[in-house]
């Protein structure tokens, strides 16, 4: 498969004026809209790595950037579990695209637990307003992802930020781009950059060969001139439990199950209109063979579960979110969203298998592009490893052992 380097703006643009969100209703419609809008085209934007610009400025449009922004902040403060089904609808319609708020939404429950009050003043109103945010990931290297070389430094004309960072999902597309980093004692913060701030380079350097369009590639930070008031202290809570890290797991979770659901939806569209029976089966149409009916309710039955699980989570976060945050509590929150990131992992990867099985070698022709649905599934599912959920979950029911606290979410 070729990887066609992208043609990068300079900057996003201007903020566009969102729409105002007050319910899960109108959340949940908006995302319908979107998604109606982005399904079409979905297999023509994976085959020729077509970056979805228009459909980014219309996710912001919508009101849909702003929902989890806290009341106390102007915001609506809609439920996890609006957030989380948002996520499944536009996975569903394309995963790619849907998949690059996900930072801007993790970055919102960071500030609203970490940032200070002029921070959340500044930074809330920015993104009521339609500013979009992204991140610049962790380093391209073998060492653990808290290995950090991104760092600031002061000289005569202030602080500034050197590094250079991979997996930047919604960099590109972003007109705030956090990235984690050392300050001057080597403690971890988090560093807030402009897009069009002098320094910094995005470089459309993502060539995986699943979720092709989410431009997930390179931050550059070169002499990038920092204020004091766009630092964190991410550091300062690291023995303070929290909910960033359970929430950006859950966003993972509906992003997988989201590929799930496009995936179960491609299977039944295309055996209804285009896979022919098996000579032996004895029935006209494939949607009768006795076999591919039973996987497709062996198939829902799964998502069913999956998806039960990952809004039971979701009702979870909305719990403890509303009381105080024990240290208990956050670890409940990273067990149930674990139990959730499992399934779902299961779901989208044997779904987007079994559609081939079932629709037939038909559904491996190019035009259709269904394979880019088994690519989403293998490339997204990668993130934090199951093997390491199953850990997680067999340590805290076994031996009463609290799931690690991660301060890069």
């Amino acid at each position: 498969m070729t990887f066609h380097p992208a043609k990068i703006p300079a900057d996003p643009g201007k903020p566009v004026v969102p729409a105002l969100i007050e319910t899960r209703e109108q959340a949940l419609q908006a995302a319908r809209q979107l998604a109606a809008d982005w399904a079409p085209k979905a297999a023509e934007r994976d085959r020729h790595r077509i970056l979805p610009h228009h459909e980014i400025a219309a996710f912001t449009a919508s009101g849909l950037g702003a929902i989890t922004v806290p009341r106390d902040w102007g915001g609506p403060g809609l439920d996890h579990v609006t957030l989380a089904e948002v996520f499944e609808i536009l996975c569903a319609a394309d995963s790619s695209v849907g998949q690059i708020p996900q930072n801007h939404f993790g970055v919102i429950q960071l500030l609203s637990e970490a940032g200070s009050p002029e921070q959340k003043a500044r930074w809330f109103a920015d993104i009521l307003a339609g500013a979009r945010i992204g991140n610049a990931g962790p380093e391209k290297s073998r060492k653990p992802v808290t290995h950090n070389a991104t760092g600031l430094s002061r000289g005569p004309e202030g602080l500034r930020l050197n590094g250079h960072r991979f997996y930047s999902t919604g960099a590109m597309f972003a007109h705030w781009i956090p990235t984690r980093a050392a300050d001057e004692q080597g403690r971890p913060v988090q560093v807030w950059v402009a897009r069009d701030a002098p320094g910094v380079q995005v470089v459309d350097d993502w060539s995986s060969f699943g979720q092709r369009t989410t431009a997930s590639g390179s931050v550059i930070f070169h002499d990038v001139p920092v204020a004091e008031d766009q630092i964190i202290p991410v550091w300062q809570r690291a023995e303070v439990p929290g909910l960033a890290g359970p929430v950006s797991q859950l966003i993972q979770a509906a992003i997988d199950s989201g590929i799930a659901i496009g995936a179960l939806d491609e299977a039944v569209r295309f055996i209804r209109d285009k896979s022919r029976p098996w000579v032996d089966s004895g029935v006209a149409r494939a949607q009768d063979d006795p076999y591919v009916i039973s996987d497709i309710g062996r198939l829902q039955v799964d998502l069913w579960a999956a998806r039960a699980v990952l809004h039971d989570a979701a009702r979870l976060l909305d719990d403890i979110a509303a009381g105080e945050v024990t240290a208990e509590a956050s670890a409940r929150a990273s067990v149930a969203v674990a139990e959730a990131k499992i399934l779902t992992t299961e779901i989208a990867l044997n779904a987007a298998e079994k559609l081939f099985e079932l629709a037939g070698s038909a559904a491996t022709r190019e035009g259709p592009n269904l394979g880019r649905i088994w690519r989403n599934a293998r490339t997204h599912t990668l993130h934090d490893p199951v093997r390491w959920k199953h850990h997680l979950l067999g340590n805290w029911h076994l031996n009463g052992a609290l799931p690690a606290r991660h301060q890069w979410n």
